[in-house]
């Protein structure tokens, strides 16, 4: 809701998420025989004892991107028995945020301001099709774009390969052909915007843990022990080609900017669990990003 003013609020013209737009968890809230209902969030149990104490914990486990789901203890123990429910039941709630999600920005959305939506790496093929039902609400993944008379954008939310095989994952090979496919189809390189969900390797916009065999941390004397994990065929694209400007998410704790020669490259970082919109506000003009601002709200 917050970046549905957004826009308006800082006086843009377009309005660009770079991915990772669906929650990671269902959170059930299960109906006792006592009429009282139990759910467990963030660790902790809890009994919710009326109809408005539910709609409190739904309302803070939506706001912190997971989807609450009323249920009782027979279907709780269906689910726990076939994997493929709890897939099915994942991808419904998906797709209804989603739809709800979108039909909210048709309505509320200046209609004078382009929405483009990308799909990040650890997104559900299952929602592609929700943005063919939409208008305003663009996904401009695989596509040339254009953001005005000079600027040209293209489009992805692949990512190389995570230690958790998410959706969109990729080989560093496919990722490059995409990516040269997209940029063979670009009229004016050096006025061009690439809106890559991943960062380009070892720019200080991929910064994150290192993990263990079990996806955990690891720590030393100076606390977490951190590397690069972006992408080398981003990287080497932005090199060769040298766009104008270079927009990337995917790493939520490496907020900031650098430049890769002339390009200026920027990852807003992300605090959506603590409600914090993250953003960036560029002023492009012909040839040249005449600012930028790191926004937060």
């Amino acid at each position: 809701m917050k970046l549905l003013r957004a826009g308006e609020f800082y006086e843009a013209n377009v309005v660009i998420v770079g991915g990772d737009i669906t929650g990671k968890m269902i959170v059930p809230i299960i109906e006792q025989d006592d009429g009282t209902y139990r759910v467990n969030f963030l660790g902790e149990d809890k009994i919710l004892k009326n109809e408005d104490e539910v709609k409190t914990v739904q309302q803070f486990i939506k706001d912190g991107g997971n989807y609450p789901y009323l249920t009782n203890e027979e279907e709780m123990r269906e689910l726990a028995a076939n994997k493929s429910l709890v897939e099915k039941l994942f991808s419904k709630l998906m797709i209804e945020r989603l739809q709800e999600w979108f039909k909210k920005a048709e309505e509320k959305l200046n209609k004078d301001i382009k929405l483009f939506i990308t799909p990040g790496n650890d997104d559900s093929f299952d929602i592609d099709p929700v943005f063919d039902k939409f208008n305003l609400v663009v996904n401009p993944e695989g596509k040339v774009v254009e953001i005005d008379s000079y600027h040209e954008m293209i489009s992805t939310g692949y990512s190389n390969i995570t230690p958790w095989r998410c959706p969109r994952d990729v080989p560093e090979e496919q990722l490059a052909k995409k990516i040269e496919d997209m940029i063979s189809q670009i009229k004016d390189i050096k006025n061009a915007i690439f809106n890559f969900h991943c960062p380009p390797f070892d720019s200080g916009l991929d910064t994150a843990p290192k993990l263990d065999e079990g996806f955990k941390p690891i720590t030393g004397a100076d606390g977490f022990k951190m590397i690069p994990v972006g992408s080398t065929a981003i990287r080497e694209a932005i090199e060769k080609h040298q766009p104008l400007l270079s927009l990337h998410g995917h790493i939520h704790e490496s907020r900031g900017t650098r430049l890769i020669g002339r390009t200026l490259c920027i990852n807003p970082g992300s605090e959506y669990g603590e409600g914090i919109l993250r953003g960036a506000i560029i002023n492009l003009e012909k040839d040249r990003v005449k600012g930028y601002m790191l926004t937060s709200g």
